[in-house]
């Protein structure tokens, strides 16, 4: 049985286990690409993409609850206003409008992303909710001048079906991930990635208008670096082996740990990079890696916790039932006390950025 990603968003709600207080790792992140996303809108777009250039639209693909899509898409409305401004400062400027889709699964908490945005007198834009998988087609054919997303790419449309069957030389037997110590289960999950994300630029270059951008967020490994050897590697690890304990212990079963893989794939940079070329759909205008902005801190415990069980719950939830969330996360608190990362020890991912031209 495969688990397919699309079933299982973020954390929803406000409350203290709420994604949308446990995203502060990834909008550190995105803030540290803010410049970047500046000057390629400043010397990278068209601002003549089609003929009716009154409304200017932007979508965000995976904007999951806020607040860190908010955070962005006014950021480039504020570097779209800057150009649009400077390239008519000597005509009469034509007003220009912003139209923003927010794009998630069907499952995602869109009642908390719309309270949660500005109000409408602060907010310079219309905004409009896009349920679906956007490793399919979410909106009309040349419709988006600026595309974004940010954490969203790893997950897969699914976990492998091979992956989570036992009698398959690519059973992922002990562990709940693509940790790449196995093999054949690696091969599986990089098939599963080729796939989708050809489905994702697919639909993209459809979607936008040619000549449009789209910036592209997230963490993949260095070249020669497996997710094993990383922190976050160790600690996805360690939450499997916390389901074996409680397994053990009989609050769940191996038979359900046997069956369950997630649906997430960290591909090496040069695999990420050999995919968009070869798709064919975009021009590459920038992609680069970066160390995490926080890479230089020791984590706490709490806030590694806190992280993984916001964007876990539902997927935990949905396999293991009710109940089981508190006690999993209490016991990876307790096994990473017992056993502390060592961050300078340990390899890291990198946040890589990326700025596609619609051919």
């Amino acid at each position: 049985m495969s688990t397919s990603s699309h079933l299982y968003p973020m954390s929803s709600g406000d409350d203290q286990h709420s994604y949308i207080h446990n995203s502060s790792y990834q909008k550190v992140a995105i803030s540290g690409a803010e410049e970047k996303t500046r000057r390629c809108i400043l010397e990278k777009l068209d601002l003549q993409l089609s003929s009716d250039f009154s409304t200017f639209r932007i979508a965000d693909f995976g904007c999951s609850t806020g607040p860190n899509t908010f955070h962005v898409v006014q950021s480039i409305i504020d570097t779209v206003k800057s150009r649009h401004f400077k390239e008519n400062n000597e005509h009469s400027l034509v007003p220009l409008e912003f139209q923003v889709f927010f794009n998630d699964h069907t499952t995602n908490d869109f009642n908390t992303l719309f309270k949660t945005q500005p109000p409408s007198s602060e907010r310079e834009y219309f905004s409009v909710g896009v349920p679906g998988s956007f490793y399919g087609r979410v909106l009309p054919r040349n419709s988006i001048h600026i595309g974004h997303t940010s954490y969203t790419t790893h997950w897969l449309s699914k976990a492998p079906e091979h992956v989570c069957d036992k009698k398959s030389i690519a059973w992922n037997k002990n562990y709940i991930q693509c940790n790449n110590l196995l093999e054949e289960v690696t091969k599986a999950y990089k098939v599963q990635f080729i796939e989708d994300m050809d489905a994702f630029l697919d639909a993209r270059g459809e979607e936008l208008v040619p000549g449009g951008l789209m910036t592209i967020i997230g963490e993949c490994l260095p070249d020669g670096v497996s997710l094993y050897e990383t922190w976050q590697g160790f600690v996805m690890d360690t939450i499997g082996d916390c389901l074996m304990d409680m397994a053990k212990s009989g609050i769940t079963s191996e038979e359900k740990i046997d069956v369950f893989s997630l649906p997430v794939y960290f591909p090496q940079f040069s695999e990420l990079k050999g995919e968009i070329e070869r798709n064919g759909s975009f021009t590459i205008e920038l992609m680069e890696t970066t160390s995490h902005p926080l890479e230089g801190m020791a984590l706490t415990n709490e806030f590694i916790t806190s992280t993984f069980r916001a964007f876990l719950t539902t997927i935990i939830e949905k396999h293991f039932g009710d109940g089981v969330v508190d006690e999993l996360f209490d016991r990876l608190a307790k096994k990473l006390y017992k056993h502390p990362i060592d961050f300078e020890m340990r390899k890291k991912l990198v946040v890589y950025y990326i700025v596609l031209k619609r051919k």
